[in-house]
């Protein structure tokens, strides 16, 4: 009897051992878009680094799953992840009503200010509300005053953004008519027209424009105007996932509070940006 049941725990730990490793050899590919320097870009030799190749790497060990990260234009990041090219996008997407007709999300892994990049010397340099901060959620009527409090001084201006951005809807609701709206396909490009003076201002994630500013090219700009968070902004960024992956999504979200709870978050993003980009709730 006991040599039975010696067998039988034998193969009850092999079993347990082989789903073990089956568990381990699932890929999980993850699109990042590689030119939004912190948060993902390209580095020497054409390695994919930043804050989302860090994390993605992290939720995926902790998810015991390993991880393929590639690239993809910003622009048909959403399509590939609906035509199955891989499984998740982590390119500092914010989570918005917008987008959730047609993706999913986890719950946020990131939540950071926005604001506008300008010349030191420039009128803009002044812009009201600099320093303070609104919630578009909470604090819709003040959040709106403040925004208002711009439109003086942005008027006649021109304002880079990211196209099929929350900062291009928000220059689309707020600033349409005040200023003029010039989309790009990268952040590079709209900050190469910046320090050429093609354009007055920036208007994107100050984690992504404190980014540019550590750039020498760049040491005569400045980040001003209030932070503003919330409303179509949305809650913070997430992993983009295709609708219906409830098993996936669990996954990802066990992961990242995990990740919070043991302080992985906060490390990761004060090594890139420089501040704690935790989502408070």
């Amino acid at each position: 009897m006991k040599f039975v049941k010696s067998i039988g725990l034998a193969i009850l730990g092999s079993t347990l051992a082989i789903g073990g490793a089956a568990a381990q050899d699932k890929t999980v590919k993850i699109a990042t878009e590689g030119a939004y320097e912190p948060w993902n870009f390209t580095g020497p030799g054409g390695k994919l680094e930043g804050f989302e190749v860090d994390l993605a790497n992290e939720l995926c060990n902790r998810m015991k799953v390993k991880c393929e990260i590639v690239a993809q234009d910003w622009d048909g990041i959403i399509p590939a992840l609906q035509a199955k090219k891989y499984d998740a996008i982590m390119a500092g997407m914010s989570i918005t009503d917008e987008r959730k007709k047609v993706i999913d999300f986890s719950n946020p892994y990131a939540a950071g200010p926005n604001g506008f990049l300008v010349a030191k010397n420039s009128p803009l340099a002044k812009m009201p509300g600099t320093g303070q901060a609104f919630n578009l959620s909470s604090q819709q009527a003040e959040g709106e005053k403040a925004i208002e409090a711009l439109k003086p001084v942005l008027k006649g201006k021109t304002v880079g953004v990211q196209v099929s951005t929350i900062h291009a809807n928000f220059a689309d609701k707020y600033l349409k008519g005040t200023a003029e709206v010039r989309e790009y396909k990268t952040t590079e490009q709209h900050d190469l027209d910046l320090a050429a003076g093609r354009i007055d201002a920036v208007l994107a994630d100050a984690t992504a424009l404190n980014g540019t500013l550590r750039k020498p090219e760049f040491k005569d700009y400045v980040l001003v105007g209030p932070s503003i968070t919330g409303g179509l902004l949305g809650p913070g960024v997430g992993v983009g996932l295709r609708q219906g992956e409830t098993a996936l999504k669990q996954q990802f979200n066990d992961a990242i509070a995990a990740a919070k709870a043991d302080g992985t978050l906060k490390k990761l993003s004060e090594k890139w940006f420089k501040i704690d980009t935790t989502p408070r709730s």
